[in-house]
């Protein structure tokens, strides 16, 4: 693993045995003990992946050996542990994943006393730790397994759904693509009166179903059961459950028109005036809410960072482009199974969200990526920024990547902070233009990243 900066965007990702070795995973977790008070008591949980028991183990026996004591939840979905972690009286939550990236990957979040990510505040001393190997030994600390956590994260969301109530003609497709919604989300569903038709509702970290990434390629599957079912909305997790979207009989919805549409209802619902979101949300969902007089601030990509701004800025929702919603009544974490649940609330029909926006002007998304390997990403972004005039933008956000402003649409190019590549993102009020972009971006950053091999 890198060891000038172990996190990125979202916690600290790699692959299994490659940059994630159970002995840097233990050393990780003796630095993240030594952050907490000795006999601090720290709860830990699991995606579905194979390597799973594998890097648990490691960061237990990291944080037993520094005086931690460990509570081992399981298999859970990430929004389950980060509302545990407060509402069980943790000082840290640790979820053991990599998210939507593929199965060879894993990764370590973790969240606060309060459930939100942890700050780069907060991640730097765990680096500097790490870095100088200054571990505190102590007396061992305890573990101890807990159950009946589904219950105890469905009864906490239960009390904050004070809307009104669902409409039980609805038949929707629950599919966590075999991770850490299987057999959870489904279930919370039904439990709700749902009517639901489960797809890949089996745990299993190969992720035979589809990819853990839920995306319009990736779903084809579940349109098709959906289409055979006659169900009416698909709800679609990737791995660890932090990010959700949807389908319906039409197919994929998008990216930005869920987020969109369920910040409008947000705003509606709360009365708040602003949205807080990432360069990388496309001008739809400032469409969405226009009437309602609400602003969308955008800030740096990534959920902690969306909640942080969330938080500063008393938003009705923090949201991410890829389908990541911070639920501010519920905490300053990713909620995508909340998320789904206000959605249904509110919800009459699921022809709505299609027909909402036929009353907006049209834009035209599109994301693409260049593969890049960790070590270049600084070189190539700081060479992508030398050429960046080359496009003759009227502006340049340099907030986190390059974000290329036009007349009528816009290019983003930025390092990812969760996987070896290289995004490109534009968007237009033409197809043609969009696409023109994204060829033209791809192509500035392959050269850039083969001359600098």
């Amino acid at each position: 693993m890198n060891t000038r900066r172990l996190f990125g965007t979202s916690g600290i990702r790699g692959v299994v045995n490659q940059d994630l070795s159970p002995d840097f995973c233990r050393q990780v977790a003796l630095a993240i003990g030594t952050t907490l008070p000795p006999a601090s008591r720290v709860c830990i949980a699991t995606d579905t992946r194979i390597s799973r028991d594998m890097i648990k183990e490691a960061v237990t026996a990291g944080l037993l050996s520094c005086g931690i004591n460990v509570v081992d939840l399981g298999i859970l979905p990430t929004p389950a542990l980060a509302l545990l972690t407060r509402e069980s009286g943790f000082a840290t939550g640790i979820m053991i994943t990599a998210s939507h990236n593929p199965p060879e990957f894993n990764g370590i979040k973790l969240f606060t006393e309060n459930s939100l990510g942890y700050s780069q505040v907060q991640e730097a001393e765990i680096e500097k730790i790490y870095l100088n190997q200054k571990f505190r030994q102590g007396k061992g600390g305890g573990l101890e397994q807990a159950q009946d956590m589904k219950q105890r994260y469905l009864s906490f969301i239960k009390g904050k759904l004070s809307l009104p109530g669902f409409n039980h003609q609805l038949k929707v497709v629950v599919d966590p693509g075999n991770g850490a919604a299987s057999k959870f989300a489904s279930d919370i569903f039904v439990q709700m009166g749902l009517d639901v038709i489960p797809v890949n509702d089996e745990q299993n970290g190969l992720f035979p179903g589809r990819s853990p990434e839920p995306k319009e390629d990736t779903l084809q599957s579940t349109v098709n059961v959906l289409k055979q079912h006659n169900a009416d909305l698909a709800i679609c997790f990737d791995g660890d459950a932090d990010r959700v979207v949807f389908c319906d009989k039409e197919g994929f919805l998008g990216f930005n028109e869920p987020i969109a549409f369920i910040s409008r209802l947000a705003a509606k619902r709360t009365g708040k005036k602003k949205i807080a979101t990432t360069v990388e949300t496309g001008t739809l969902l400032d469409l969405a809410v226009k009437d309602l007089e609400v602003e969308v601030v955008r800030g740096r990509v990534g959920d902690v960072a969306v909640a942080y701004l969330a938080q500063e800025l008393d938003a009705a929702l923090g949201v991410e482009q890829v389908g990541v919603y911070i639920i501010p009544e519920a905490g300053y974490y990713p909620d995508s199974i909340f998320a789904s649940l206000i959605l249904l609330s509110q919800l009459s029909d699921a022809g709505e969200i299609r027909q909402f926006f036929q009353g907006i002007p049209r834009v035209f998304f599109e994301k693409a990526k260049v593969f890049c390997p960790d070590e270049l990403k600084e070189l190539v972004m700081a060479r992508v920024k030398e050429k960046a005039h080359l496009f003759a933008p009227d502006e340049i956000n340099t907030l986190d990547g390059l974000r290329l402003e036009f007349p009528d649409s816009w290019m983003l190019i930025r390092a990812s902070g969760t996987e070896p590549v290289i995004r490109v993102i534009s968007e237009s009020t033409s197809q043609t233009q969009t696409d023109e972009l994204i060829s033209k971006g791809k192509k500035l950053v392959q050269g850039l990243v083969e001359a600098s091999k």
